[in-house]
């Protein structure tokens, strides 16, 4: 009997190749591993997005599974970004200052147009305060190191106060607001949907919001290796995110309702706070950096992050 020839492995690879092809059947170590995009969101935009399906559709075709998880915060989110846990989330301005000075491999993605009405300083509305000016001596309440701590530190320098010339009363918006009903705190600093519940719910009245003083931008994130990794990703990402930003400034009562159902808010509430909002996205440049770096820099004044920050390490890659 004539001994059959052996094979080599690369040859047995071949013909098994082979065969399976022609069998319709790709062998398993024969596929490309599946690319997957973990989507952290906070109830919102991203909220909106998934209920769509169309960033699933989108990144079908590149063979990329979508996985969404929610958080109730956007420091929250970062922690999941560093640890490993997510590649794409929507937060704040303040919070990636904390996460990069924490040592977390964060890109900015994408951010917002500045969107300043969504933040504001708010009083009882049978307060005696009636301007900035007589915030001096009084009880603000905010959310240490959050966008509203930027805001009142820069709102107090355009009226000719100092940081130090108010009582800061550190609370989350939760806590904040109990204070702020039974008259423990004689302002708050604070953002939308919250802001809007307060003038809506409590009839606050509005002192001053961020126009002309800070510019109050959300901003898209991912880590450096993903992007590195999946910058086609990341464009079809940013671009269905976008989508949703035009169809809710063109579909505002809509939006409205999708949102109140979203936040668990009266409808008036969220009208209030879609209607305000500045529409747009837009990629990153070294101009809005720069407004990151100012924020970067006077927390750190602050002594609210340990060491001083290039916000250029946070750059999206393709900035140049």
């Amino acid at each position: 009997m004539t001994s059959q020839p052996k094979l080599s492995r690369r040859q047995w690879l071949a013909a098994a190749a082979g065969t399976a092809a022609l069998s319709g059947i790709v062998p398993v170590w024969a596929q490309k591993p599946e690319r997957v995009l973990r989507v952290g969101h906070q109830k919102g935009w991203l909220s909106l997005l998934k209920g769509r399906g169309t960033l699933e559709k989108r990144l079908a075709p590149l063979g990329v599974k979508v996985t969404w998880t929610e958080f109730n915060a956007g420091p929250v989110q970062l922690e999941a970004l560093n640890v490993g846990s997510i590649d794409f989330g929507d937060v704040g301005e303040a919070p990636p200052i904390f996460a990069q000075a924490a040592g977390a491999p964060l890109v900015y993605a994408a951010s917002t147009v500045p969107r300043p009405a969504l933040e504001a300083v708010i009083v009882p509305k049978d307060s005696a305060i009636r301007s900035v000016a007589d915030l001096k001596g009084k009880r603000v309440a905010f959310n240490k190191g959050s966008n509203v701590h930027y805001f009142l530190v820069k709102l107090l320098e355009k009226h000719g106060l100092q940081y130090r010339d108010v009582q800061p009363i550190f609370l989350a918006p939760p806590d904040a607001r109990a204070a702020f009903e039974r008259g423990a705190v004689d302002a708050w600093a604070i953002w939308d949907p919250f802001l809007a519940a307060a003038q809506k719910t409590l009839q606050a009245r509005l002192l001053a919001d961020a126009t002309g003083v800070v510019n109050n931008r959300a901003f898209y994130f991912t880590s450096r290796d993903f992007a590195a990794r999946n910058a086609d990703v990341l464009r079809i990402a940013v671009e269905e995110v976008a989508a949703v930003d035009t169809w809710v400034e063109k579909n505002k009562p809509a939006a409205a309702a999708e949102l109140s159902s979203i936040l668990g808010l009266d409808r008036a509430v969220t009208e209030l706070f879609v209607g305000r909002v500045g529409y747009g996205t837009r990629p990153v440049t070294r101009e809005i950096l720069a407004e990151q770096q100012a924020i970067a820099d006077t927390f750190f004044d602050l002594k609210l992050i340990p060491r001083k920050l290039d916000l250029l390490q946070a750059a999206p890659l393709d900035l140049g």
